[in-house]
């Protein structure tokens, strides 16, 4: 169903259990998920947060501005790109680390082009450092990129099978959508992704699936057109 797709891993799923730092079991079923769906005929691009090592925000209010603490961010992003690469090499998958900012010769610099060539050969490009500029959430640099490389889905790996009317994990009386628009998205302010990469994909027609990551064979799923997590489109 979907042949070229993003996906948005949040760094905390990087983390494990605890959300920080980088969790090798997490990383490698990951890597395993991912290069499963490769395998079978999908080209995959991946954008990595970073709140597993730093969040810009968190440093607001403790002596960091908020444009040095975005950077920090982007550069987390970066350190979870490669050792996500690592594990992905080692499932014998190609990955390519790309950056937003030039960051040569610890990853290649951010060209469409060159990216899309190395899905088109059976790897993935992994983008990383957001858009390169700060006030941007790693979200709206997965919706930015996802357009630009012409994906078909844009796919966003969460611990919750999909989007819930209120936070499941805090409140037992959430309902989960099994689709729903992006008006309503944005109009209720639902905290899946944030409101500019909601518009984004909007504007863009890119539709958005909200899924459980951590379940295994969802992405191969998805590949074969099964109805998995939450559906956002227009």
């Amino acid at each position: 169903m979907y042949k070229r797709v993003l996906l948005k891993l949040s760094g905390e799923s990087l983390g494990g259990p605890e959300g920080r730092g980088i969790n090798e079991d997490s990383i490698n079923r990951q890597a395993a998920e991912v290069a499963a769906a490769v395998k079978a005929g999908m080209q995959v691009a991946i954008v990595n947060g970073g709140g597993n090592i730093f969040r810009g925000l968190q440093g607001v209010g403790k002596g960091f501005d908020r444009v040095n603490g975005d950077k920090m961010g982007m550069l987390a992003t970066v350190i979870n790109s490669m050792a996500l690469a690592m594990a992905l090499r080692s499932q014998g998958i190609k990955a390519e680390v790309f950056t937003a900012t030039p960051m040569e010769p610890i990853a290649r610099y951010y060209v469409r082009e060159e990216a899309v060539k190395v899905l088109e050969e059976g790897g993935v490009a992994l983008i990383a450092g957001g858009t390169g500029n700060p006030f941007f959430t790693t979200d709206s640099g997965a919706a930015l990129r996802a357009l630009e490389i012409g994906a078909d889905v844009l796919l966003k790996g969460t611990r919750v099978d999909g989007v819930y009317t209120a936070d499941p994990e805090k409140d037992p009386n959430a309902v989960k959508y099994d689709e729903l628009s992006f008006d309503k998205a944005i109009g209720d302010h639902l905290k899946v992704m944030d409101q500019t990469a909601f518009a984004l994909c909007e504007q863009g027609d890119l539709p958005i699936i909200v899924f459980d990551m951590n379940v295994s064979g969802s992405l191969t799923c998805i590949l074969n057109g099964e109805k998995v997590g939450t559906l956002v489109h227009k």
